[in-house]
């Protein structure tokens, strides 16, 4: 009890709650807010059980899951193995509001942030960040699922996805991004996507 009134009087979560609950670097007032939202969310879904025009990937608890499962779905549609699909991303110019419906394969997903550069919605690629915007936000992504030999390896940073800033144990996934520059420079620059900032 002790170890909870120390936590809640220093806004910080519990550790008793966050060995239960999903990584997160917040203090208690936003962690408590996020996961409001994080069940509001939820429960918009559950309420008619289709998919939403947009996914919150962050608001997921296991967001690998979700994206494995656009995998698993598109493989069984189209009777293709499932160890040789990959998922491929592309980036929209729109927002989680002008989005009219959830995509026929697929999942729109939202609520991506970037970190060592921005997104370009005009050239539709990476590009420098601009000063002073630590962390921009990434417009609605389009991820489906491919056969890996349809892949592009072209012009493509494999641009990591993390859930926290703490890289490492909470890595997601690798998202293709396009660019002009060699991978080199976005990878010395530490870029990544985040779920949570």
């Amino acid at each position: 009890m002790e170890q909870l009134q120390d936590a809640l009087f220093f806004e910080q979560v519990p550790a008793a709650w966050t060995k239960r609950a999903y990584p997160s670097m917040y203090s208690l007032g936003l962690w408590y807010s996020d996961l409001l939202l994080r069940i509001r969310e939820l429960e918009m879904w559950t309420n008619d059980f289709q998919l939403p025009a947009a996914v919150w990937l962050g608001g997921l608890f296991n967001p690998q899951s979700f994206l494995t499962a656009i995998m698993q779905t598109t493989a069984r549609k189209n009777e293709w193995p499932l160890d040789k699909m990959c998922l491929s991303v592309d980036v929209t110019k729109k927002t989680r509001e002008e989005l009219g419906g959830a995509p026929r394969e697929g999942a729109y997903v939202h609520g991506l942030y970037m970190e060592g550069a921005r997104w370009d919605t005009q050239t539709g690629q990476l590009s420098e960040s601009r000063l002073k915007e630590l962390t921009p936000m990434m417009p609605v992504v389009f991820v489906k699922a491919i056969p890996v030999d349809r892949r592009e390896t072209k012009n493509i940073y494999e641009c990591p996805v993390y859930k926290t800033k703490q890289r490492g144990p909470t890595f997601v996934w690798t998202f293709n991004l396009r660019t002009k520059e060699k991978p080199a420079k976005w990878i010395l620059g530490g870029v990544c996507l985040l779920l949570a900032v």
